[in-house]
């Protein structure tokens, strides 16, 4: 049977359902109903504020206007995450967007500065970094191509977002492209006796919203990935311990910072987010070592600002689903699986989940092959994912409680073990295949972390070591004058895209 998809059900809104209904509503035009069910009642999570880079592509594949963007969700640029307090107590470093220096013709920048770090001639690693140099200095412009070679056409930047005002700006896009929203609550889903898919789901009113093929946008929940089809979650908490997050927001405090601030806690760690009116901030945290009450009493006593809302305690397990896509069921967000937003990916996984699908949008014989291969591809990006979180906890010389000794002394995955053995060895990061974090990031968490590498790569010692010093300095010193020419980022938003007035999304 090679008849085409006719009708598409999104099961729940939120960041996830609307994203998933913006981009198929775009990539399927007229030939497709799309059906979005969401329950009023049912609030979304809504913590995932930090974005990375290539939610801009997920825009532009829109036809979103970048500035109107901002305007409609209250955002803020980010230029990176700074981490604190994770190697040690006191330490401090930048997870900063886009290169570090810039590649000779024969070796990735950073074997140079090995090579002059280990002879203690070369300045901090991060000094090579527009992106990191503009977010300390509080600096911020967008990537000019005009500049032509210059550090300042090679800025790479994401946002801070208010979810719940993204949703919205997307329902509006989505439903001046035909999708259909139906206010109810969904209770379950009906399947074909013959090979046990999803049929139609039930609405509470009793009426049945029957479609070819099911996205499950339900959250935690999973009400069709796993409350109707049984398919299995795989649990990663042997690595992941934090399964709790207490959230609440702050009114604004000083400086409106580029970056995403991400600090080590006793047994988590607290996120720090600032919009253009409010602050997020959230505490991940490990319940078997720290409870609500002191998880919340924590969180509220380091709040930068006066407290805007009360403290909600999320509980989450970190793992996916077995399958993302089972039979004609494709789970998207947190139906799909969960990882703490140490690293901003929940955004981004929602928007690759919904890139594969369009990639592998199938016709209602649903090839087995083309789901098996989409699978796999979920799977090697969330294992990365994971292992680019478990860094983090592992590599840590930590010692002030029993959660960072038992993450410190930890068995890691194999994947990692190989990526932490092969740094230490000669300073290779080999970026397998299409693995999110680029070497760059890797490079950056490792080094911040503790982790140094014994040598470096052979060739870097071909050039004579003036020639590398030169290289270094230059590099270091086109950076700071890029940077002294940057408007400071409030400065920047309230000439670009400070928030006003609703305006109505730009449509292509």
């Amino acid at each position: 049977m090679h008849e085409p998809i006719k009708t598409v059900v999104i099961v729940g809104g939120g960041t996830a359902g609307w994203m998933s209904a913006a981009a198929l509503s775009k990539a399927c035009g007229k030939d497709v109903t799309i059906k979005l069910i969401e329950a009023e009642e049912i609030a979304p999570v809504g913590v995932g504020e930090s974005t990375i880079p290539m939610i801009r592509l997920f825009n532009q594949l829109l036809g979103v206007d970048e500035n109107t963007f901002m305007r409609e969700t209250q955002a803020t640029f980010k230029l990176g995450i700074e981490l604190c307090d994770w190697g040690s107590i006191g330490d401090r470093y930048m997870h900063a967007f886009g290169q570090i220096g810039h590649r000779s013709t024969t070796l990735p920048f950073h074997h140079y500065w090995l090579r002059m770090n280990r002879a203690g001639q070369a300045s901090d690693l991060w000094e090579y970094s527009i992106n990191a140099a503009a977010a300390k200095a509080l600096r911020f412009m967008r990537a000019d191509p005009r500049h032509g070679h210059s550090p300042l056409s090679e800025i790479t930047h994401a946002f801070h977002i208010d979810a719940g005002l993204y949703a919205r700006f997307l329902r509006r896009y989505a439903e001046s492209r035909g999708v259909q929203r139906v206010q109810a609550r969904v209770l379950d889903a009906q399947l074909h006796g013959e090979n046990g898919y999803v049929k139609s789901v039930r609405l509470a009113d009793g009426s049945l919203v029957e479609g070819d093929l099911f996205i499950d946008c339900s959250g935690f929940r999973a009400l069709l990935i796993e409350q109707a089809l049984h398919t299995g979650y795989e649990h990663w908490s042997h690595w992941l311990p934090c399964d709790r997050a207490v959230v609440a927001q702050s009114r604004n405090s000083g400086d409106l910072l580029p970056f995403t601030r991400a600090t080590a806690r006793r047994a988590g760690w607290q996120w720090r987010i600032g919009l253009q009116h409010r602050t997020g901030n959230g505490h991940v945290y490990a319940s078997q070592a720290m409870s609500d009450d002191e998880a919340a009493s924590l969180l509220m006593g380091s709040l930068d600002g006066e407290a805007l809302s009360e403290p909600r305690v999320l509980k989450f397990q970190s793992g996916r689903r077995r399958r993302i896509w089972n039979r004609n069921v494709v789970a998207i967000g947190l139906a799909a699986g969960f990882m703490e937003p140490l690293e901003s990916t929940a955004i981004h996984l929602v928007q690759s989940g919904i890139a594969r699908l369009i990639q592998f949008f199938p016709n209602r014989s649903f090839a087995p092959a083309d789901i098996a291969e989409f699978n796999r591809q979920c799977d090697f990006e969330s294992e990365r994912v994971r292992d680019f979180l478990i860094l983090h906890y592992h590599a840590t010389t930590r010692r002030d409680s029993d959660f960072w000794n038992h993450v410190r002394t930890m068995d890691v995955p194999g994947t990692l073990k190989d990526k932490l053995d092969l740094y230490r060895a000669s300073g290779r990061i080999v970026r397998v295949a299409d693995e999110l974090f680029s070497e760059v990031g890797w490079l950056q968490v490792l080094h911040g972390q503790g982790v140094r590498a014994c040598s470096y790569h052979p060739l870097a010692d071909a050039l004579p070591e003036p020639e590398v010093l030169d290289y270094l300095a230059d590099t270091r010193a086109v950076i700071q004058r890029c940077v002294a020419q940057m408007p400071q980022h409030v400065d920047f938003i309230a000439a670009q895209c400070a928030a006003t007035s609703e305006s109505e999304p730009c449509v292509a």
